[in-house]
This record gives structure tokens, C-alpha cells and sequence, in this order.
């Protein structure tokens, strides 16, 4: 787990000095949103809900799922940090009644960071290092966009370059963080990995729709080409999940159950 963090960490310290060099076009970042959005739906929709769902109930899960993605959005709302139309270079791409400014973007980006550091880890408890590895890929896969949009926000306000390239260092090792908390709980129980995967896909679910939706109601170019590229996330998220059985986890899951039932079984027949 702790070689996925420090590269997660390492491309984000690199795409946020990338930033510092060229301004990525509106063209080539949509291409690469899209396909990115196509990877984080699917690992919402297909691995974390059905992992989650495994280790708690169902009703649990899914509000769980609502409430990251309510939550996300909340912070959307009133301290906006996730855009990256910004990259592009235009201060006002990304402002509707207020402009975003490089500290709500980085106070934003670093709940988010430590958010998806602590469903890395909650994903190693549950499924082991194949679930982990799924949920590292796809915020190794989104956390450069995130990297690239801190830097340029700090750059557009003109704050000194020693500043952004420390302020980029710290958002990259911020993924540690929430791992490092999670894991320092000790043994996490099923309830709490439940309710933390559910929280990270309704969190994915948020940043991929914001992503994604905008580009689908205000932009007309390359239709067919962006498409392709969110069916080709879909399917990279599909084999992500090939690579880990859910109906092990359930056995595993329904065995201690049935280990807890007996045993409860047991000292009632030894207390008659």
C-alpha cells in the first residue's frame, strides 16, 4: 500500500510542476476527463457500492453514497476548488458568482486528498490488495487534473513560485494522511469500511459528474471522440473489477457471520 501512496504522491508532485511549465489545452484535458470519469464511475458504480454493501447493509451503503456525494457537493458550493477549465489559463473560465481562489482551492483539494487516502486504505482492509490497487489506480489516474489545478489557480493570483511548488509538495504527500489515519484506527471494523467506501464512491460520483456534465451541455466539440474515451474509462474500470471477486469477500463475510452465530451459540449452551 505504501509504494501506491508514494507513487500517487510522486505523479502529483510532477503534474503540478508540469503546470508550472505549459498551460495543458481545453481539447486534451476533456479527453483526458472524460476517459478519467468513465474510470471513476465505474469504480463507483461496479466496485465500491457492491464492497461496500458487502461489509454492512444495504441501506447503510447507500446513504453513505449520498451522503459523500452531498458532502462533496456542499463543499463545491460554498468553497469551490475543483475545476479545471482553469488550466487552460482563464482566471474566469471557472467563476460563475465568485471566483475561485488558490487558498479555497487548496483547503478543497486537501479534504478530498485525505478522503481518498483513507478509502485506499479502507479498500486494503476489505478486499485486500487487489481492491486497494483498484481504488489507488483511480486516484492515481484523477490526482494530476487535481495537482494541475491548485498550481495554474496559484499562478493566475501570481503567488510567488517557491510558494506554489511548496503548497504542490504538501497536496501531493496529503494522500498519506488519510491513509495513515485510517490505519492507525487499528483493526477497522466492517461497519466503518462500509461506510468509507460508500462515502468514496459517492464522492467519485460527484467529481466525475462534475466533470463530465459540463463538458456534455456547453461544449459541442468532438462528440464521438470523448465518448469513445468515457466508454474506454468504463471498460478499464470494468477489468479493474475482474481483477477482484466480490463473491469471496461475501463468503468471507457470511463465514463470520456464521463463526460469531455459533460461537453466541456455544455459551448459551454452556450457561444451561
Amino acid at each position: 500500500m505504501y509504494l501506491a501512496l508514494s507513487i500517487i504522491a510522486a505523479v502529483s508532485i510532477v503534474s503540478g510542476l508540469f503546470a508550472l511549465a505549459i498551460r495543458p489545452t481545453h481539447r486534451r484535458m476533456q479527453f483526458a476527463l472524460s476517459f478519467v470519469g468513465g474510470v471513476m464511475v465505474g469504480m463507483a458504480l461496479l466496485e465500491f457500492i457492491p464492497e461496500a454493501a458487502i461489509h454492512g447493509d444495504i441501506d447503510r451503503t447507500m446513504l453513505s453514497v449520498l451522503g459523500g456525494f452531498f458532502g462533496l457537493f456542499l463543499l463545491e458550493r460554498f468553497i469551490p476548488s475543483h475545476c479545471h477549465d482553469i488550466a487552460e489559463g482563464d482566471s474566469q473560465s471557472c467563476s460563475h458568482d465568485h471566483q475561485i481562489t488558490w487558498a479555497g482551492a487548496a483547503f478543497g483539494l486537501t479534504v478530498h486528498a485525505l478522503l481518498e487516502g483513507a478509502a485506499i486504505a479502507a479498500a486494503w482492509h476489505a478486499g485486500g490488495s487487489a481492491l486497494g490497487m483498484g481504488v489507488a489506480a483511480v486516484v492515481l489516474l484523477h490526482k494530476p487534473f487535481d495537482a494541475l489545478t491548485l498550481v495554474a489557480t496559484m499562478r493566475l493570483q501570481e503567488i510567488k513560485k517557491s510558494k506554489i511548488i511548496l503548497a504542490n509538495v504538501f497536496f501531493g504527500l496529503t494522500v498519506f494522511g488519510g491513509s495513515l489515519a485510517m490505519m492507525f484506527m487499528g483493526q477497522v471494523s466492517s461497519d466503518a469500511i462500509s461506510v468509507v467506501l460508500g462515502i468514496a464512491a459517492g464522492m467519485f460520483l460527484c467529481i466525475a459528474l462534475t466533470d463530465l456534465l459540463p463538458e456534455l451541455h456547453f461544449h459541442g466539440h468532438d462528440k464521438l471522440g470523448l465518448t469513445l474515451a468515457l466508454l474506454l474509462g468504463l471498460g478499464v474500470s470494468y477489468g479493474i473489477t475482474l481483477t477482484h471477486s466480490h463473491d469471496h469477500a461475501h463468503h468471507e463475510s457470511h463465514q463470520h457471520a456464521n463463526d460469531h452465530h455459533d460461537h453466541h451459540d456455544h455459551e448459551h449452551d454452556h450457561v444451561h
